[in-house]
């Protein structure tokens, strides 16, 4: 009976070590910290604005053609030439051209003496035939010649302006103020009607296409202020104004082309350019951010971890624009546009947040809900 007392005493302890043991790892697991890193739910007055990337483009672009035939004499431009509107590009030999003018003139006053004896005659037998001292015949044959002498004098003046026009034609102008793109002929240079001989570009203002997404149609319209800034000047930032928005949507890409034109009076802005384009559409709003990094997502929801005390809350929220903030030398943020420091990435958070709440920024792919934290560092 005594050994039989014993074995129970010896198989309650045991029960009781083990329980006491699994007390105490349970009781471990639930006191683990995990250390994160937090930043405050900021409250910011930001401009709501469109990001996307654009071409520079001329603002006007012409190709001078030839408009006679000939030899081209002389060309007084060059690739990269400043031209202004109305400036003698290049000349025709014009030797053809004048002698042409020559001959207009001569047979003008051929056809105008022609004209002028033919008057003196009619008028003479116009007398007779009303003194019935002339045939009918005799009166309508002097009035034929004098309709034919008067359209003779015509034709001699018609053509007498085109072979004054096509010697006009033998000098190349501009037809606008620029930079003259392309030459495509040399001195020398045999030349129809309608050879292309240069072409022009007109970059100040510069236009500035590109393309909006069919859902932010509604936030745009003529006249709001377009941002850009271009690889070659890193450091500089030029602004224009939306000019013309096209009336209809790519079916491909969903997207509707747009038109900014940017003033270009230093000329740094060239035609190819890749620019990236911030386009703001509304007036600036207060509004709440959080880092980028902060977000968690749960098939079509998203969360962030937020502290209360030194516990971790699971919070669903809705966000809304990104927004990309510099941080200046004394802690000031503003939106990227200046070259300063550091880049930061935020998200505008519409609901599920207050100002001032901490928010995990590291450490949050580690946590739970009613996790205990530890915060290690961060940024106010």
């Amino acid at each position: 009976m005594k050994k039989y007392a014993l074995l129970v005493m010896s198989l309650c302890l045991l029960i009781f070590t083990f329980t006491a043991c699994e007390k105490k790892e349970v009781k471990a697991i639930t006191e683990k910290v995990i250390s994160v890193q937090v930043q405050p739910v900021k409250k910011k007055s930001l401009r709501p604005f469109i990001n996307n990337v654009g071409t520079l483009n001329p603002f006007e672009e012409v190709t001078v053609s030839s408009e006679v035939d000939g030899i081209l004499r002389d060309v007084n431009v060059d690739n990269g030439s400043e031209v202004s509107k109305g400036m003698v590009l290049a000349a025709i030999d014009d030797t053809d051209y004048n002698l042409e003018v020559e001959r207009g003139m001569a047979a003008l006053k051929q056809a105008e003496a022609s004209l002028s004896n033919i008057k003196l005659e009619y008028h003479r037998k116009e007398e007779l035939y009303k003194k019935e001292l002339l045939t009918k015949q005799q009166y309508d044959d002097v009035t034929a010649r004098l309709s034919i002498a008067e359209a003779e004098l015509e034709r001699a003046k018609s053509s007498l302006s085109t072979a004054r026009q096509k010697l006009s034609k033998t000098k190349i102008y501009s037809t606008l103020s620029g930079v003259l793109k392309e030459k495509k002929v040399s001195s020398g240079n045999y030349v129809k009607n309608g050879t292309p001989l240069f072409v022009i570009i007109q970059t100040n203002p510069a236009k500035l296409d590109f393309t909006i997404n069919e859902k932010d149609l509604e936030k745009i319209k003529k006249g709001q202020d377009v941002f850009l800034s271009v690889y070659a000047f890193p450091d500089k930032e030029f602004k224009g104004k939306l000019n013309i928005i096209y009336p209809s949507v790519d079916e491909r890409t969903r997207t509707l082309k747009v038109e900014a034109l940017v003033p270009n009076d230093a000329q740094l802005l060239k035609p190819g350019f890749f620019a990236k384009v911030m386009l703001y559409t509304g007036a600036a709003k207060d509004i709440f951010l959080v880092p980028v990094t902060s977000l968690l997502y749960e098939e079509e929801k998203i969360k962030v971890f937020v502290v209360e005390g030194d516990k971790a809350r699971d919070r669903f929220v809705k966000i809304g624009q990104k927004y990309r903030l510099q941080s200046e030398v004394g802690g000031r943020e503003i939106e990227v546009g200046s070259q300063e420091s550091e880049i930061t990435e935020f998200v505008e958070v519409v609901k599920g947040l207050k100002e001032g709440e901490q928010v995990v920024v590291v450490g949050q792919q580690n946590l739970f809900e009613g996790a205990k934290i530890k915060i290690v560092g961060g940024k106010d």
